[in-house]
């Protein structure tokens, strides 16, 4: 049975999730929203086992151990049964050479006998167009050939090739390698090049994760965290997706399944924020600068919510029908509805990430007036949008409502634009933007605030709980001290909360009522909870956070409040992001050991 005790790796370029006895069971080999190349997940075809998916099998499998190589993001499984141990060492290269990154589409799994006399079977089975076409197959002498209809994939391997071609089951008394990716010769053996660039790929993620400020505790969450933000990267266009996956549901036969291998532009504010806090600077470079061009994109209509890595806008979704979903709970979506919706909080959160492009003087990219001009259109259009009905950041499919949220990051622009123009220099428009911050507050204070329930509310006018108006607080329209915001948090926690997890909110959506937690909601109650003074509360609930990730130290979009089984697209953006702006709020100082 499917699970989500998987451990990733990546290069910035390629992905695939590994499960605790060492399959790759998803990989979108050729870019992160691609045809999965395995896919096994989300099930194969036939319902059979194997299709779609790379595994090392051990007869007489046992019991496996599964651990990231520290500070990096390489991977290494021990498999353990009655004829021996083995051990399989996974990840995609990545390193400095001639002067830029490596970063090829490729995998490589090192497979080595630790104790006994292991037998192992090798079955590798990529698939194509999601699972429907079966590669043709040709062999060289020392490489298979995977041949798709638009794409050939080749495998170089010191392990017998027969045994490999026939998937036979033999005696592992050697080390073997495997350089699974693009129809090309190596340059040198396939032991040598998979030796050299695991050490070179072990060094780099040792540099990146030595360069980060971490917080005082948790440093080992935070890295992880890190690692899992920077390979949800697709770096070619500083993009980062909201996860690796699509189609994990967001709790058992929900129903509530979708593609998040895209990149929504709500994610900026918070991803920009624990980028910063752990100065990642190239990354979060790399990122604004993806931003800068979404900005010059935008027509005079509206900003659609999400985006391709490559800028894509036709995100059309359909669901595929060749594969029966996670644990046969389907449908598989590719594509996302989402890019259609109005959505009128992304002016907000475009304009949040981007502001700190106008104040951080390490970035190596100047930053014009012309970009300023550029964030300017997006601020009129907040402005003209802020108490219009839309679809909000839940992205609700069969209703509209001038959502809190919206109205609140509608704010955020216009305040965030006053700031920059400030800075600038440009006293007459940081004046046009404060007057307009100061319209919406007074409208979102007379008019999103719910006297029966005493707390901030979903919608003008409204009396439904959402737990975005938890972000009150922390973009910064009210203080934490105020006494709405105060009892906001009372209310939500009360309503919302189950132990430590935070449901989205109270109301009914298109399929329903949610059952599950969403942890980013969960990070921002702790946020909530630390700015109006209760630390130690806060500090419980992120460490009961920290025991829902799973055994590596991953966690996805959602969790069940009541079984701790995590749900919903892995590993999520939000999720990590989360934990990362959490452990940097509540973390003790440095200067209280030093």
């Amino acid at each position: 049975m499917s699970t989500l005790d998987l451990g990733v790796i990546g290069n910035c370029a390629a992905s695939a999730l590994i499960d605790r006895k060492g399959v790759i069971v998803w990989s979108c080999l050729q870019r992160f929203d691609a045809d999965p190349t395995f896919h096994s997940l989300l099930g194969t075809p036939t319902g059979g086992p194997f299709d779609g998916e790379f595994a090392i099998e051990l007869e007489g499998y046992d019991t496996s151990t599964q651990r990231y190589i520290e500070n990096t993001a390489v991977l290494v499984t021990q498999l353990h049964g009655r004829s021996g141990s083995v051990e399989i060492t996974d990840f995609s290269p990545r390193f400095l050479m001639h002067g830029r990154t490596f970063r090829p589409l490729s995998l490589i799994r090192r497979v080595r006998p630790i104790s006994g006399t292991p037998r192992v079977t090798i079955r590798l089975r990529p698939r194509f167009a999601w699972g429907s076409a079966v590669p043709r197959i040709t062999v060289g002498s020392n490489h298979i050939r995977y041949v798709g209809p638009d794409e050939t994939l080749r495998l170089t391997t010191n392990a017998p090739l027969t045994y490999v071609r026939g998937e036979t089951n033999f005696v592992l008394d050697r080390a073997v390698d495997f350089v699974l990716g693009p129809d090309e010769t190596l340059a040198q053996g396939v032991a040598d090049t998979a030796r050299d660039f695991e050490e070179r790929t072990i060094d780099y993620w040792r540099r990146w994760s030595q360069r980060l400020a971490l917080p005082l505790e948790w440093q080992d969450a935070v890295i992880r965290a890190a690692i899992s933000l920077k390979l949800c990267t697709f770096e070619d266009t500083g993009a980062i997706v909201a996860a690796l996956t699509t189609s994990i549901p967001e709790s058992s036969d929900s129903g509530r399944n979708w593609d998040y291998r895209y990149c929504w532009l709500r994610d900026a504010f918070f991803v920009i924020r624990a980028l910063n806090s752990l100065s990642a600077v190239g990354t979060m470079e790399n990122y604004l600068s993806w931003l800068r061009d979404v900005v010059s994109s935008m027509d005079d209509h509206y900003l659609q919510p999400v985006f391709g890595i490559g800028l894509e806008r036709d995100l059309t979704e359909s669901v595929v029908d060749t594969l029966p979903g996670y644990r046969g709970m389907g449908p598989v979506r590719r594509g996302n509805q989402a890019y259609e919706q109005v959505q009128h909080d992304v002016y907000g959160s475009v304009i949040l990430g981007a502001a700190q492009a106008f104040f951080d003087r390490r970035l190596l990219a100047p930053i014009t007036d012309d970009y300023f001009i550029s964030l300017e259109r997006l601020g009129e259009k907040a402005f003209l949008v802020y108490d219009q009905p839309d679809a909000g950041m839940w992205e609700l499919r069969s209703r509209a409502r001038v959502h809190t949220s919206s109205s609140l990051m509608s704010w955020a622009a216009c305040d965030r634009l006053a700031k920059i123009a400030r800075h600038l220099g440009k006293t007459g428009r940081a004046e046009h933007w404060q007057n307009c911050a100061a319209t919406i507050k007074r409208r979102i204070l007379d008019e999103a605030w719910n006297e029966r329930r005493q707390c901030f509310v979903e919608s003008f006018q409204g009396s439904h709980l959402d737990a975005s108006v938890l972000l009150i607080a922390e973009v910064g329209l009210l203080p934490a001290d105020d006494p709405r915001f105060i009892s906001t948090v009372d209310v939500i926690e009360s309503t919302l909360a189950e132990g430590p997890h935070m449901k989205r909110y109270e109301d009914a959506d298109d399929f329903g009522t949610p059952h599950v937690a969403f942890n980013a909601c969960t990070f921002w109650r702790i946020d909530a909870l630390a700015r109006i003074g209760r630390i130690e509360q806060a500090r419980e609930i992120f460490e009961a956070m920290l025991t829902c990730r799973n055994h590596v130290g991953l966690l996805s979009e959602d969790v069940d409040p009541v079984t701790g089984e995590l749900w919903g697209n892995f590993p999520q953006t939000y999720s990590m992001a989360g934990l990362i702006n959490g452990a940097v709020r509540l973390s003790r100082p440095w200067q209280s050991v030093i």
